[in-house]
């Protein structure tokens, strides 16, 4: 898996301050997409092991409160199944810590189903890492820049407990 950037104290994506990690790789390929360059699987760097030290190291400070990871699409089968042991890794790690994840698929038809078009071998696993997870693909008729941590109103924020939907923390705005 590639990686486009890492940003060490970021307050855009998620809760508080924290550490974002954009992957690579993207099928979705939404038109207007504020992040065009990452759709391709080879664009940036690789992430190695090294790379996953400084993420956590970079998490240690006490005004890091998580982990937010982003695309790309993290939920490409390919990235689900190197993003688990890392984020098996930070969650042992952090257990105090959150983990945010973006995705342009839909949780409740794409991800979590076993039928789901992003369901994988790893999926379940993967979503037991993450606290709260913002779904849907941005649309560009939906664009709403008054919305926190989304793009457009037809995505959610949903919070996730042992890989299961706890609860919508907020639900799509209304036009």
């Amino acid at each position: 898996m590639n990686y486009a950037e890492i940003k060490k104290l970021d307050i855009a994506n998620g809760l508080g301050c924290r550490v974002s990690l954009f992957v690579s790789g993207c099928r979705n390929h939404c038109p207007g997409c504020f992040n065009e360059c990452t759709w391709d699987f080879n664009y940036g760097k690789e992430f190695t092991a090294a790379v996953q030290d400084e993420i956590i190291a970079a998490m240690s400070p006490v005004h890091i409160i998580g982990l937010s990871v982003l695309g790309g699409e993290p939920f490409e089968e390919e990235n689900q199944r190197e993003l688990l042991p890392f984020l098996q890794k930070v969650r042992s790690t952090y257990p105090d810590k959150n983990i945010w994840c973006f995705s342009g698929y839909i949780f409740d038809k794409d991800i979590k189903p076993a039928e789901g078009r992003k369901h994988c071998e790893v999926t379940d696993e993967l979503l037991k890492c993450i606290d709260v997870l913002v779904d849907g693909p941005f649309i560009q008729a939906q664009k709403d820049i008054t919305l926190n941590y989304r793009g457009s109103r037809n995505q959610r924020i949903l919070g996730l407990k042992n890989g299961e939907l706890e609860k919508i923390i907020e639900d799509r705005k209304e036009s």
